[in-house]
């Protein structure tokens, strides 16, 4: 008995030690990071109630919608790229699309009804819930219904920004009522905020899914208070909506396979970056750091308006080529590609980005990362008043002209870093055009310059703008930036917080088998872990 009793321990032992050495998906912990603690809670009580990263994901995104209406909502777009435990990447296309009877008109508009097209929010999270979700819609939508009716107190930051937009805000007499006192003043940092007319609107998703928006009661007020304002978004055009599968882009950088989204998302020149500073010299300063990411950027963004070209594509992608740009570089050769376009859509140009983003991961391999945003500051700062949320800029040209039925382009672009299987960094960002510089510079600090995750955030970002090199310079970082001899080199030292996108990242730690968050330090966002027992 003895001698069978040592058997059976040895044997024990060494399946254990077995299992610890497999370099396999397994991982033993659960985490989401988010631009808002509230968010990344809701996403945590999900992970209690041993659902899984969409379902994480999905609540933390719905509770954003309330929680920090100036970056997001159930009236704007999404993009998502996740890695499911079996080894499958997917992403999920919920962009704002043009309804079927827009006409293009010489006029520009930046808010207001004129300027709103089909939501895809809804819809997308939704079809990540549906397809890969494990809890009943109504418990992941919980936290956000809850936080709508019984109120939350309003963070200093979203309170600064609803302060911002608090003049147009008393044109359109929906928005007045949803995020103005009765005196006409905004809510002020520490107040408490209750949004039971949105509640209300969330409870009827919650119980009637896709069609308790894009039909019925919901739709029908939405489109008689657009109509009757100006818009043109029909009763067909929120039924006809679909959230799409999107197509999602393979790259190479630090022997790690890059995945990110085609258009409507602008995966493709993130991966384009990458490829080139993957054949770069290795920087040995922050200033030859600094110009490398300058020049990789510039290069890229010059291909911005030929994504659409399954040729000019497949050149963006392909990693021989971006070696030929890395050797122009260091040989201070670079042309840059000709700008076709006649006019440049102010969302490239805009001094400050708004938008959200969260990344989730469960212990069972299954990762999400999720961008979404209704546009610039508060949207188009219309809020119809008997559904309580703000619609996204979608027409007018914030984001270029398209046609009817297209769905809108952005800086968005969330994405994945994998080798052998498993993730690496799963990664996006806020903030308009920096969405992408800040991607691309926090992977190379984290893959290629070793930095911990959390530092990888903290460290200067840089941005070229026209000729100028923009650098992140306000306090806290001021002091880690490289020298540059303004005579020498065109600068501009940016002395302002989240300016430089906002990060919301997890990465997996392969000897630790563990997954480790982390919250753009710029930003009121947190990380969130659940341990099982």
């Amino acid at each position: 008995m003895k001698l069978k009793y040592v058997f059976l321990v040895g044997f024990l032992l060494l399946v254990l030690i077995n299992s610890c050495s497999n370099n396999n998906k397994i991982v033993y912990n659960n985490v989401i990071a988010s631009a808002h603690p509230l968010a990344s809670l809701s996403g945590k009580k999900m992970f209690e109630q041993n659902g899984n990263a969409f379902d994480a994901a999905v609540a933390a995104a719905f509770t954003l919608s309330v929680v920090e209406p100036s970056m997001s909502g159930i009236g704007g777009r999404l993009q998502a790229i996740y890695h499911k435990s079996s080894g499958n990447i997917g992403g999920v296309d919920a962009s704002t699309q043009v309804p079927m009877n827009y006409k293009a008109s010489d006029e520009k508009y930046s808010y207001g009804y004129k300027t709103i097209g089909i939501p895809g929010v809804v819809a997308g999270l939704l079809k990540l819930h549906e397809n890969h979700g494990s809890l009943p819609l109504e418990k992941v939508m919980a936290p956000s219904i809850e936080y709508a009716e019984k109120g939350y107190q309003i963070l200093p930051l979203e309170a600064y920004r609803q302060e911002s937009a608090k003049n147009i805000f008393k044109e359109f007499e929906g928005t007045r009522i949803h995020f103005l006192h009765k005196n006409g003043n905004s809510y002020k940092a520490g107040d408490l905020i209750i949004q039971k007319t949105l509640s209300e609107t969330l409870k009827q998703i919650a119980i009637n899914g896709k069609s308790g928006f894009y039909e019925g009661e919901v739709a029908l007020k939405m489109v008689e208070d657009i109509q009757s304002n100006g818009g043109i978004l029909t009763l067909d055009d929120l039924k006809n909506y679909k959230a799409l599968d999107s197509e999602v882009l393979k790259g190479t950088f630090e022997d790690t396979e890059v995945y990110s989204l085609n258009l409507p998302s602008y995966g493709a020149i993130t991966i384009q970056i990458l490829q080139i500073i993957d054949q770069l010299s290795k920087p040995n300063s922050e200033e030859s750091w600094a110009k490398y990411f300058n020049s990789s950027t510039a290069l890229a963004y010059s291909y911005r308006n030929y994504q659409q070209n399954p040729d000019s594509l497949a050149k963006i992608l392909d990693y021989d080529l971006a070696k030929e740009w890395a050797k122009k570089i260091e040989e201070d050769a670079l042309q840059l590609a000709e700008n076709t376009l006649k006019i440049i859509p102010e969302s490239w140009t805009a001094s400050i980005g708004h938008t959200t983003h969260l990344t989730a991961a469960d212990d069972q391999g299954n990762v999400v990362s999720l961008t979404q945003t209704i546009g610039p500051n508060m949207g188009s700062k219309v809020a119809s008043k008997d559904l309580g949320f703000l619609y996204a800029v979608s027409l007018g040209g914030y984001l270029g002209e398209y046609n009817p039925g297209d769905r809108l382009n952005s800086h968005i672009s969330p994405t994945l870093f994998l080798k052998n299987g498993i993730i690496h960094l799963a990664i996006g960002a806020a903030g308009g055009s920096r969405i992408i510089t800040a991607i691309t510079q926090v992977a190379h600090r984290y893959l290629s310059q070793k930095n911990n995750l959390k530092k990888a955030l903290y460290l200067p970002r840089v941005y070229p703008f026209e000729d100028t090199l923009w650098i992140e310079d306000h306090d806290g970082i001021r002091e880690l930036n490289a020298e540059f001899d303004p005579d020498v080199y065109p600068i501009k030292m940016i002395d302002e917080k989240a300016r430089f996108g906002r990060v919301h990242a997890v990465s997996y730690d392969s000897i630790t088998k563990t997954w480790t968050g982390a919250a753009d330090p710029d930003w009121e966002g947190t990380v969130e872990y659940h341990l099982k027992p």
